[in-house]
């Protein structure tokens, strides 16, 4: 599976990005208001208890802007911590700091809401269960993303479409599932095989074959646990679909070795901060 790679290179690149989105064509029109030569000492403030996520993001925003902006790290990437903690201290022209302070928060808001989510979800299963991200992610925020998954504890699936065979109900549709696996089998070369089912009878017609996991896909939890007495270990299990903070605990339950949910990258609440002078 390809590995994130979060590079200072990457880091930068990407806050680039950020901030040209926010300052092209003409800049800040408001902070260009403020004196220059005015210099101010702000404290980062978590204002609700989260999994903090995205200090570097926040940093290099500062210093893109103006790298005499000090900003001094008080809590790690990863780290849990309550509502009204110390989390930086930025010190510098207020001018600048005012420029980069939302490209800054949008950061760590996002980054630590999916590590925050992710967290809960993982704290409910225990240590037996994986708790999975997905592809369903903002288009090029992926690296990102998954980033967040990892500082909440959980694991990152299949992260592009060359890092495993995923036979899924649209090829089933397309084709025939037994042709699929048995071709992914023989193109196999080193690659990890998961095939989705969503009923019994499609899991039995599998069994025997050589792959190496099966994505059971919105059943009960009824089917999941007969799945999983079906399958006795021959396969690593993951189920999804209709998985939230109410219905995980009792998925888990039934031995699944993993759980995939979108809704942790797709749909993660942002997390407040403020900037308190």
């Amino acid at each position: 599976m390809s590995k994130i790679q979060l590079s200072n290179t990457f880091i930068l690149n990407t806050v680039k990005l950020a901030l040209n989105e926010d300052l092209y064509p003409s800049g800040d029109i408001t902070s260009s208001l403020v004196e220059n030569d005015k210099s101010i000492k702000i404290k980062l403030i978590a204002n609700q208890s989260a999994i903090v996520g995205g200090l570097l993001f926040a940093k290099q925003a500062f210093y893109l802007i103006d790298k005499k902006i000090k900003f001094r790290i008080k809590k790690r990437d990863g780290s849990n911590v309550k509502k009204g903690s110390l989390i930086a201290t930025i010190e510098g022209k207020a001018k600048n700091i005012l420029i980069a302070e939302r490209v800054a928060l949008n950061f760590l808001s996002h980054i630590s809401g999916i590590a925050t989510i992710t967290n809960k979800f993982v704290k409910l299963v225990g240590k037996k269960t994986n708790i999975c991200c997905t592809r369903k992610t903002i288009p090029n925020l992926r690296v990102i993303q998954k980033y967040a998954v990892k500082l909440g504890g959980g694991t990152n699936h299949r992260f592009n479409l060359s890092d495993e065979y995923l036979i899924k109900d649209n090829h089933i549709a397309s084709s025939d599932l037994k042709t699929l696996v048995t071709k992914a089998i023989k193109n196999k070369k080193g690659k990890k095989i998961t095939v989705e089912i969503d009923n019994l009878n499609q899991l039995k017609s599998l069994m025997g074959l050589k792959f190496d996991r099966v994505l059971l896909d919105n059943m009960s939890i009824n089917s999941l646990k007969k799945a999983i007495k079906i399958i006795k270990g021959s396969y690593e299990t993951e189920a999804s679909g209709n998985v939230n903070l109410k219905t995980v605990k009792s998925i888990a339950k039934t031995g699944v070795n993993r759980i995939s949910i979108g809704s942790i990258t797709h749909s993660a609440p942002a997390i407040d901060f403020k900037l308190q002078i």
